[in-house]
């Protein structure tokens, strides 16, 4: 005697193996990125007056070398059976959902720090950067952020700018800094 259950539709076979394996898209990950530092740095310019025992193509290679063999070993660890174990994060609750607000707040932020920092300058975009990082995480202390975000930002640019040489454009702020 056959039950409902039993003639009831499979799902594909297909979709559970991936989804069991699902780590070979980090490999597949790691294999492109390895694929295309290598490229770069093998197709890249250098003068041979610069070259010393260690030229600039040195770590370019190695990390790329790396990354694929550690995608190769991925790959295999995963298809003999290896599984990444499961977050188990003291803090974390694997059960909620994501909170593609906050995903979508930082994502805002950092775009937006990244069209602003030519036309006014690390120190103004830098601040915004550091207050609405702060704002989509969460703190919601409107009088004390943003003071911290301008000394953030100001102490990270005069670093970078003054201690390490780093430059950063300064924008209209460029003459009193």
């Amino acid at each position: 005697m056959t039950t409902p259950e039993s003639t009831a539709p499979q799902a594909p076979a297909r979709s559970s193996w991936l989804r069991d394996h699902s780590e070979l898209g980090v490999s597949v990950l790691l294999f492109a990125i390895g694929v295309l530092v290598l490229t770069d740095a093998l197709t890249m310019d250098v003068d041979i007056a610069q070259r010393g025992p260690v030229g600039p193509k040195t770590v370019p290679i190695v990390v790329g070398i790396g990354l694929l063999l550690v995608a190769v070993a991925l790959a295999v660890d995963v298809l003999r059976g290896g599984r990444g174990e499961a977050e188990g994060g003291e803090d974390v609750d694997l059960s909620e959902p994501s909170d593609w607000r906050t995903v979508l707040l930082l994502a805002g932020v950092f775009l937006g720090f990244a069209v602003l920092i030519g036309p006014v300058g690390f120190p103004v975009s830098g601040a915004l950067l550091f207050w609405g990082s702060a704002f989509a995480l969460g703190s919601r202390a409107y009088h004390r952020d943003p003071l911290i975000a301008a000394g953030l930002s100001l102490f990270t640019y005069f670093v970078f700018d003054n201690l390490l040489g780093v430059p950063l454009p300064g924008g209209p702020l460029m003459g009193v800094l």
